[in-house]
Formats: C-alpha cells, structure tokens, sequence
C-alpha cells in the first residue's frame, strides 16, 4: 500500500464558521477523521503546513510548499495538498515550475463547502485525490469534482458550485467513476524531479479595458521587472493613448512585455489584426498563446528568479513545461 503525505495549508475545506465568516480552523488530522475510509486507499501521514484563506496565500507561500515536498520526496509516493479554491490555480502553476518532471504525483484539492456541512464536496475531493495520489499519475494537478487538471491548465471559472475548475485549452488528464480512476493523458516526469527555490515576484498585470490610459502601463512597468498585459480578443494593443510607445520606452528600460487575452478559451494570436501585428514584430514583445493567465504570472516568476539576460528569458518562456504552451514552436520564433 502506498504511503501518502497529505500537507494542509487551509482554505474552505478546513473552515468552521465563525461570528465573521467563515475561517480555516480544522487540521489535516481533523480531516482525516471524516474520511476513514482513506485507511483503504493508502497510508497516510499528516502535515500542517499553513492554515490560510487561500486569498491570503503569497509567491512565499509557494516556496513553502516546495521546500516542504523537496524536504519529504524522498519519504513518500505521493502527496496531497489541501488549500483554498480561489488561488489554488495560481498554487498549481507555480508548483509546476518549482518542482519540475515529478515522476510521483502532487495533488492539490479543496473544496467550495467546509467538510463539516451536510452539503459538502469535501470528502469526495479529498477522497479522489488520495486516489489520484495513490496512483502513477506523475508531476502536479487538481483534482476537484472528479476531474484529474493540468496544473498548469487549471481555472476557477466558478465561485460557488461544485464543478468550480476548468482545464483551459487541455483536455482533463482523467476522471474518477466509482472509485476507479481513468487516465486520459499521463504527463512527461523525468527520473528525479527538478526543484527550484527561487522567484522574482515584481512581475505585474494590467487587465485592460476600453479607454484605458497610458500612465496606468508605465506605472505597472515603473513598479515591476515584468508585465502581463491582457488584451482583448486575439491580442493588441489600443492605438491611441501612446500604449504602444509605452511598451517600447519600457523594454529599452529592460523591462519584459508579455501580451495575453482576456478571453478564457483558444488563446491570442497577434498576427490577426492591425492593432496586434506591430507588436508581434516587435523584438522583446512575448505572446502568450494558449498558457493561462495564472501559468504566465508564474512562469514569469520563476523565469526572472533565474535570469535577466533576454534571450533566456525569450527562450524560456517559450520553452514547454508540463505542458503549459503548446502553439506551434515556429511561430514563437519569428520575430
């Protein structure tokens, strides 16, 4: 029987409520207890790592966590964190970079109701993922609603029902039915996996919006080393309000751009239109394709903790890792 460390570090699936709402109260071993039927998936050690409102979590928080799987690989065959729904697709991501080619499965799930209320998803969520965990299912993903999720592909796309996450622009790695789990897609692990401990957080967004002004680019570009910048649609840039020259002043500057879109599903593209075809030929100018939002933030996090030089940065980003861009190579590459 597998052995699994399960790491809690908050969120609603361990909340009481409380006079001011509800609030992370409950332990991993409190947990544990309203699912004894775990004992017959695996065996299972106990962790408390953190007890946050997922709202609360850091890019600090994040390394935590990594240093806390870098500390026990060795010990167990899988691990499940418990953690807040509302950032655990920015967890996931950054789990994928920190700890890359996982050959053993770290499985994040939480819940959108506390594992003590009548009508909870708590412990089918946390059952699964002790499944999953349990499984050969390598490197990070999210199990939540009986969906196993990319976790460079994750998105909270609702805030209150039970099918809160979505796998964007990636088919689900598999699903549980009865307690058996069905793998669509096994990812790529390596022998060891590859931890990393190191991230550069001045990495801002910029969600734009019509009529938008300049001054809040180049405040975003004054304040950070990176900036997101989602754009509408297939991607561009507004051609009034100097936004472009902006961009220009600011990568001179040795800031990085990335351009990405507001639109959930099937990428950018800036070759398209008028308003995005000068910055795909803009040297410096990164696109983010078909990555989500979340994936870019850490990517761009993990990648400026390693590096300044441009060219690595380019070469970086537009490198795969656990899937997380998968437009055509030769079109990352022609300007």
């Amino acid at each position: 029987m597998k052995k699994i460390l399960l790491i809690g570090t908050g969120g609603t699936i361990a909340s009481e409520v409380t006079e001011n709402g509800l609030a992370p109260e409950l332990t991993t071993k409190q947990l544990l207890e309203h699912i004894p039927a775990i004992s017959g998936i695996c065996r299972t050690d106990c962790l408390q790592l953190l007890n946050l409102d997922s709202t609360n979590m850091t890019p600090l928080h994040w390394l935590q966590i990594a240093e806390c799987l870098r500390d026990h690989y060795a010990d167990y065959d899988g691990f499940v964190v418990t953690h807040g729904t509302d950032t655990m697709a920015y967890t996931a991501a950054a789990l994928s970079y920190l700890v890359q080619d996982s050959p053993k499965p770290i499985v994040l799930t939480g819940a959108q109701k506390p594992i003590g209320f009548d009508s909870t998803d708590s412990k089918i969520n946390l059952t699964d993922a002790f499944r999953t965990a349990a499984s050969d299912m390598p490197g990070v993903s999210i199990v939540f609603n009986s969906k196993v999720i990319l976790g460079t592909r994750a998105q909270k796309t609702h805030s209150k029902s039970f099918q809160a996450f979505s796998s964007i622009n990636y088919p689900y790695l598999g699903v549980l039915r009865d307690g058996v789990l069905l793998t669509y897609i096994r990812q790529e692990s390596g022998r060891e996996p590859v931890f990393y401990d190191t991230l550069n957080t001045r990495v801002g967004l910029l969600k734009l919006t019509p009529g938008s002004d300049r001054e809040l680019l180049d405040f975003q570009f004054a304040r950070n080393d990176a900036l997101i910048i989602e754009s509408f649609g297939v991607g561009g840039l507004p051609e009034a309000n100097g936004f472009y020259e902006s961009v220009l002043h600011w990568l001179e500057e040795g800031k990085v751009a990335v351009l990405t879109t507001q639109v959930q599903n099937e990428g950018s593209d800036l070759t398209v239109y008028h308003v995005g075809h000068r910055l795909k030929n803009t040297r410096g100018v990164l696109e983010a394709f078909d990555m989500t939002t979340e994936s870019v933030l850490a990517k761009l996090m993990w990648i400026l903790g390693q590096t300044r030089d441009p060219e690595e940065i380019r070469r970086l980003f537009y490198k795969p890792v656990a899937r997380d861009i998968l437009w055509p190579a030769e079109a990352c590459t022609e300007n």
